[in-house]
């Protein structure tokens, strides 16, 4: 035992005991968990800095590209869309009140200057009160007009002429105006409004890709016919056909410059512009662009700030992709 004085006091020196021996074979006491956040560290050393795996960034930055686009895309077909259908629906019904109250409504394929009425121009109003719709129809069935609403197919008569006027119109997005063309039955009325007054038409029946073609009709008889997608929402097995007879009187049918052979394939039920991938493809180069360029605020910058300027930048832009991958897809979805 070793002892020890107190410099400081007066009192007696203190004992202290020794630290007894290790006994033999005993196990020393294991040292305490080094914390997580000095990890990697050495005394006198800067933090070591681990480079980041080349493959899981690049990984998850493809997954985050992917899943933005989806969202942009499901945001347009939901939201965008319906609003886009609405705004032109709303103007060009205002157009076609003032081109009936003037007499200046196409009734064929020519309009007053003798030249092919211009693509979109509003030439009627749809109404089936079955299913509560009330739609302008634009002339031509492009994917990009088809946006606005039903379109009359070029090629094809007006309603409530001698022959078969087709309108067709799409399944899901942009406001989905004939979603629920299934649901009409034999019986049914449907009422068209064209520069020539207003026709009554009972549906017939309903046919699917691959039925039997109903025969031409004959003098003094007339026929429309709605088209949409048939299946699943934005996954079609073909194209649906409402057919429906004309029971008002028919009434003059100016002559034709435009037979079904020379429509253009994109105009056609279930007809898309190949070339609308070009736009899609660049849209898409612009919005890798832009989530490479938040993904470095991310890193260099606060994340908060990052997501807030990034996110609605990335959401535009994803949503003006899938805007223009629309135009390449069918034009009836």
């Amino acid at each position: 035992m070793t002892l020890i004085d107190d410099p400081r006091s007066d009192a007696p020196t203190q004992a202290v005991p020794p630290v007894p021996p290790p006994a033999p074979g005993a196990v020393p006491p294991a040292m305490p968990p080094v914390p997580p956040r000095l990890r990697g560290r050495r005394p006198g050393r800067a933090p070591v800095t681990r480079a980041p795996r080349a493959g899981r960034w690049w990984g998850g930055a493809a997954l985050l590209s992917l899943s933005l686009l989806l969202l942009g895309f499901i945001t347009h077909v939901t939201v965008f869309s319906s609003i886009q259908h609405d705004r032109a629906q709303s103007l060009q019904y205002e157009e076609l009140r003032s081109s009936l109250a003037k007499a200046e409504t196409p009734v064929g394929q020519l309009d007053l200057d003798k030249k092919l009425v211009a693509a979109g121009t509003p030439v009627a109003l749809l109404q089936i009160p079955r299913l509560g719709i009330e739609e302008v129809v634009g002339e031509g069935t492009t994917s990009d007009l088809l946006r606005s609403g039903p379109g009359h197919q070029r090629s094809s008569v007006m309603p409530g002429q001698n022959g078969t006027a087709v309108i067709l119109g799409r399944q899901t997005t942009y406001g989905a105006p004939f979603a629920d063309l299934k649901r009409l039955v034999p019986g049914d009325t449907i009422t068209v409004t064209t520069g020539q007054g207003t026709h009554t038409f009972t549906v017939s029946g309903l046919r699917r890709d691959g039925d039997d073609k109903l025969p031409i009709p004959g003098e003094g008889e007339g026929r429309l016919e709605l088209v949409t997608a048939d299946g699943l929402p934005l996954f079609p097995s073909g194209a649906l056909h409402v057919d429906a007879e004309l029971t008002s009187p028919t009434v003059e049918t100016p002559t034709r410059v435009m037979s079904v052979e020379a429509l253009p394939a994109e105009e056609r039920a279930m007809g898309h512009d190949g070339s609308a991938w070009f736009t899609a493809f660049f849209a898409g180069t612009f919005l890798l662009a832009a989530i490479a360029g938040m993904t470095a605020l991310w890193l260099r910058w606060r994340r908060g700030p990052a997501w807030i300027i990034g996110v609605p930048v990335v959401v535009t832009l994803a949503a003006a992709t899938a805007d223009a991958v629309m135009n390449a897809l069918p034009n009836l979805l």
